[in-house]
């Protein structure tokens, strides 16, 4: 009888191991452990495991040494950056009216053919209408870079296009305060004054 029973405890033990229980005697064992405190050696060896160890942070000198070094690249790229800017600078005012005396050069080789055929001429007209076609040429050229002749005469006297050099009694009662003749012709480029009109005013 006493066999039997004990046949049968050892079968309990085996299926509650086989189901992850603990057999009575461990189970009682780790009671009386978490009563009093004490720590196994699983637990222990869980307990003494050393923390990951942290990624030491750069000290202030090596900040202030980054930061310096930060600092003189930056300076230099702004260096290199301004001595480029300077020449490019100098260059394009050495080349801005490369364009300009281009096209006054055409000009000037019309002037030249003109004089080639005064000396032979007979015919005045003629003369007169290639001297008229240069003059165009060039008036057209100076309306496509936005420079036009500003309109003085009979005009309203304005002292910010006109530049008076003297007055005269006006010829007439409606010339008062007028524009009566133009001395030298002024000039506005882009809606601003390059050259102020010089003219004569009645009163």
């Amino acid at each position: 009888m006493t066999k039997k029973k004990t046949n049968i405890e050892q079968e309990d033990q085996m299926k509650k191991q086989s189901k992850g229980q603990k057999p009575a005697g461990e189970k009682k064992v780790q009671e009386e452990n978490e009563t009093t405190g004490t720590v196994t050696s699983g637990e222990k060896e869980v307990a003494e495991k050393p923390e990951a160890k942290k990624e030491k942070e750069p000290s202030v000198e090596e900040k202030l040494a980054d930061l310096h070094d930060k600092y003189l690249r930056l300076s230099a790229e702004f260096d290199n950056y301004r001595k480029r800017t300077l020449r490019e600078k100098m260059e394009l005012t050495k080349t801005a009216g490369e364009d300009i005396l281009v096209h006054f050069l055409q000009v000037m080789d019309d002037f030249d053919r003109a004089r080639e055929l005064i000396r032979d001429a007979k015919d005045v007209e003629s003369i007169k209408t290639g001297i008229e076609l240069i003059y165009q040429k060039l008036k057209d050229f100076l309306k496509i870079r936005g420079v036009n002749e500003i309109e003085a005469l009979h005009q309203d006297f304005n002292t910010d296009y006109h530049e008076a050099v003297t007055k005269i009694p006006a010829p007439d009662e409606k010339l008062k305060g007028k524009v009566v003749d133009v001395v030298q012709k002024g000039y506005i480029m882009n809606d601003k004054v390059i050259r102020y009109s010089k003219v004569v005013v009645g009163e």
